[in-house]
């Protein structure tokens, strides 16, 4: 296996840093503040404890990184793959995380809040007994997934795929669930509003009396 790479050291606050390769780098503990980051790559970096703060990462490789512990606060990390990424422990606030793949990674235990997870690929990501309430979801691939004991209030879930997603024990109440397909779920155990109670007895092709 190739070994770590000369050091590198992290970019001042406000740089723009293009097309880079940063595999491997070693920034553990590091903080950057309203860096850009455009087509980098950062395969099995080591960014346990990174602290970003208004950063933008976009089309971005981090294959394999290590992230444990990471805190992210304002931060972009669009169309980015965090494949086999390790992001157990990290803090997502206020972030935004739209189009980014997350196959394969570590994400739990997590702390998340006011964060964007549109149209993020989470399919088969273990997101158990998470707080996620207020999430946005829209578009999302959570397919197999597991999100039994999540709790899940007042998330936007519109147009979320959840073919084979765990939802046992989870609460879904005051979320938007608008396309949701509900004949692919089992709900056991979901703790549902009136509204999506409906749409659930409607799924199965009962007639519900206005």
């Amino acid at each position: 296996m190739p070994g770590p790479k000369p050091h590198v050291e992290p970019p001042e606050q406000g740089a723009v840093v293009e097309d880079a390769d940063l595999a491997r780098v070693d920034w553990w503990g590091a903080e950057l503040a309203e860096v850009t980051f455009t087509r980098c790559r950062f395969d099995d970096a080591d960014l346990t404890e990174l602290v970003t703060r208004r950063c933008v990462f976009t089309d971005c490789v981090l294959t394999g990184a290590r992230m444990a512990g990471s805190r992210h606060v304002g931060t972009a990390f669009l169309s980015c793959r965090f494949d086999r990424a390790r992001l157990f422990d990290a803090v997502w606030d206020g972030c935004k995380l739209t189009g980014s793949y997350f196959l394969g990674a570590t994400l739990r235990p997590l702390t998340s809040t006011d964060t964007d997870w549109s149209w993020t690929s989470l399919r088969g990501v273990d997101l158990s007994g998470s707080d996620l309430s207020g999430q946005r979801f829209t578009e999302a691939d959570l397919s197999d997934a597991d999100l039994r004991e999540c709790d899940l209030t007042a998330a936007d879930l519109a147009r979320a795929r959840m073919q084979g997603t765990k939802l046992r024990g989870s609460d879904l109440r005051g979320a938007d669930t608008e396309a949701v397909n509900w004949r692919a779920l089992d709900l056991t155990g979901v703790r549902l509003d009136l509204a999506q109670s409906v749409q659930v007895a409607r799924a199965h092709g009962a007639l519900v009396a206005d």
